[in-house]
């Protein structure tokens, strides 16, 4: 049996980040995957969802050309290729985190782990029929797609998000039941591809755990692409037919269409047995605190399996400061690991326009605060963007009024996913008025509408009326 003073159960963006961190500290530890490094994020999810995102995004593009009149010409879009191109950015990608377990010779066990058991030393893993000794545990074992109880997936016509990356050919109309993030990304970038879709939502509007004006501006701008939007609507059976799927809606009516993809959000991945202890969970998710340690001291969980911020970039975050927190303990040293803040950490949805958000939204920020401030500025009047013919939302800032402390920023239009990067260093520095005007932002640049967003919070934007 060897010995490590860390296993990682989970290669994802969370494991695997913990692994590399941990031997860059000199602390032995291992890691188990059942598939490849990079989970869900590189393999599955992130990285071969934005390879399509790029191409629906430069098809688009073109076809606004054509519009405007200073390209002419037709173009097709040829799947079969479109999908080599997402396999060799993946594989590139896959195969450059493991070049480097390979050169830091990390442990790495590609199997599945059956069986933690809890010893006097610490804890015994079983993985292939092979066991492993080791003293302290990170769990980063992640989340799947959640089903509806009565339509699960057959991999054919109910498609999960994993499905549906897994098409080789184009349907001619595709339904996503969820109007969450992931299915308004998959509905906007299949729809540019040129796919017949309609969305059903449940809940009153899409995205609705963005800022209500993000939400809004969205749903007309999908309107406006021709992506029909159910909202208020719950779907309650479906049929099979003969080269599709009709859905019966809570509203009466009913849908036909190739396939559904069902997007209804993702569940925590732990089929695990536990012995000798137990593994404190709510609603399945291990439950952790500050420094990411479960109900056992020696056990950290991290990702998408504690429920906290289903973001790869979390998740990677998460992973620091557990592999820092472990080798302090180790060591006998102070852990320089900070608190984090979950609702500062930027999330992005790349639909078309883009959306960016951290920090509170408008109505959270009045529940928590009472008075606040909010700066807005229209890309519409943003030169970089009227040069780039991408002129549809705007930045939205929100601050508390007494101190003027940015705890908010919310950005849909072009670039929204990069710029949200600034809104993270504002909130993460817990930035106020007093600081931001002595930031200059380069002209022309999108960001200038992040600059002008500040001063509106003061009614002092300059390109505004």
């Amino acid at each position: 049996m060897i010995k490590y003073s860390v296993g990682i159960i989970g290669g994802g963006p969370g494991g695997y980040v913990a692994g590399i961190r941990l031997e860059q500290l000199g602390v032995k530890c291992v890691v188990f995957e059942k598939e490849r490094l990079g989970g869900v994020c590189l393999n599955w999810g992130c990285i071969p969802t934005k390879a399509l995102v790029k191409v629906a995004d430069q098809f688009q593009e073109f076809q606004v050309a054509v519009q405007e009149g200073y390209l002419r010409g037709t173009a097709a879009i040829d799947f079969s290729e479109v999908k080599v191109r997402q396999k060799k950015i993946v594989e590139q990608l896959v195969g450059g985190i493991e070049y480097i377990y390979d050169k830091r010779k990390i442990a790495l066990v590609i199997n599945t782990v059956e069986v933690i058991k809890a010893t006097n030393a610490g804890y015994e893993i079983t993985a292939g029929g092979e066991q492993y000794s080791v003293d302290y545990l990170i769990i980063a074992t992640g989340s799947k797609p959640k089903s509806l109880p009565f339509m699960p997936f057959d991999g054919e016509r109910i498609l999960s998000s994993r499905d549906l990356l897994s098409l080789e050919i184009l349907p001619q109309k595709l339904v996503v039941v969820g109007g969450g993030v992931i299915g308004c990304e998959f509905a906007c970038i299949f729809r540019q591809l040129g796919v017949e879709m309609e969305i059903v939502e449940f809940l009153p509007s899409l995205i609705a755990m963005e800022d209500e004006e993000v939400g809004k501006r969205l749903s007309t701008s999908f309107k406006k692409m021709k992506i029909k939007l159910h909202t208020k609507t719950a779907v309650e059976g479906y049929e099979y037919l003969e080269n599709g799927i009709r859905l019966l809606l809570s509203n009466g009516k009913t849908l036909e269409a190739d396939k559904v993809l069902v997007s209804v959000g993702r569940e925590p991945l732990f089929e695990i047995k536990c012995e000798g202890f137990e593994l404190q969970r709510e609603r399945g998710f291990v439950t952790i605190d500050e420094e990411m340690r479960s109900n056992n001291s020696k056990i950290f969980a991290i990702g998408d399996v504690t429920g906290k911020l289903m973001l790869a970039h979390a998740a990677s975050k998460q992973a620091v400061m557990a592999a820092e927190t472990i080798y302090a303990e180790l060591n006998k040293v102070k852990s320089a690991a900070a608190n984090l803040r979950y609702e500062n950490i930027p999330r992005c949805t790349y639909t078309n326009p883009e959306i960016g958000s951290a920090g509170l939204t408008e109505a959270e920020a009045r529940e928590k605060y009472g008075e606040i401030e909010t700066g807005r500025f229209m890309f519409a009047a943003n030169g970089k963007a009227l040069t780039q013919s991408q002129t549809t939302g705007f930045v939205k800032v929100i601050a508390e009024k007494t101190g003027g402390r940015i705890v908010g920023m919310h950005i849909i239009g072009p670039s929204a996913t990069e710029l949200i990067g600034q809104g993270g260093i504002l909130l993460g520095l817990e930035a106020d008025m007093g600081k931001v005007k002595k930031i200059v932002f380069a002209h022309p640049t999108l960001s200038e509408a992040i600059g002008e967003a500040l001063e509106d919070l003061e009614g002092l934007a300059l390109h505004k009326i």
